[in-house]
């Protein structure tokens, strides 16, 4: 018997930021449908993607997507898969909900390739010069950037080479924008800008 098909999200590192590794949503969309992925959907122009799979295991889509991507696109990019039931626990489970409520367009979740070493976490959180804030959940890193990201010392590069692990972030309005689609009508309901 066929595994039921279950929602996932794809983030994608470090594309369409600044004209760094271009992409069009149409053709990752494309590249979905064409590797049997259900219902491709993308949300805004910075690598979000929604699909349906019957895949069990996200580093297993994680390694098809970034290997898909570099044959048909010529995209060499990270790829972070979450499942919509690890999206909403990553939602539930916000250590820093008055920021979300009151600021959250400075609140980022950085999707990492891999959990993070609490250890490496701590060095991070102590090596802070501002007033950021930073906690680690699995394989996200959530990062509260109290004066704004703009001007911030505590980039996604810093972040990376402190804890090991590639990431991409998206700030907390995005994050309930995506996890809501799934709340409404999984999948079926897009809210693309491309």
């Amino acid at each position: 018997m066929k595994n039921a098909a279950m929602t996932y999200f794809a983030f994608l590192r470090a594309v369409n930021v600044a004209g760094h590794q271009p992409v069009a949503m149409a053709d990752l969309r494309s590249m979905l449908a064409a590797i049997g992925m259900d219902e491709p959907q993308s949300v805004l122009q910075s690598g979000n993607l929604i699909f349906r799979s019957s895949a069990k295991r996200t580093d297993d889509l994680e390694s098809l997507l970034e290997r898909e991507a570099a044959k048909r696109l010529a995209l060499k990019t990270d790829f972070m898969v979450r499942s919509a039931d690890e999206l909403a626990a990553i939602v539930s489970t916000n250590p820093f909900r008055p920021e979300a409520k009151s600021d959250p367009g400075h609140l980022v979740v950085l999707f990492c390739k891999a959990e993070a070493d609490k250890k490496r976490v701590s060095e991070l959180a102590a090596s802070i010069t501002g007033r950021e804030k930073v906690r680690a959940k699995g394989k996200q890193l959530y990062i509260f950037y109290a004066d704004g990201i703009g001007r911030s010392r505590l980039t996604n590069a810093v972040i990376e080479r402190k804890i090991g692990t590639p990431g991409t972030g998206r700030n907390w309005n995005t994050v309930l924008k995506l996890a809501g689609l799934c709340e409404t009508s999984p999948v079926r309901t897009s809210s693309r800008a491309d």
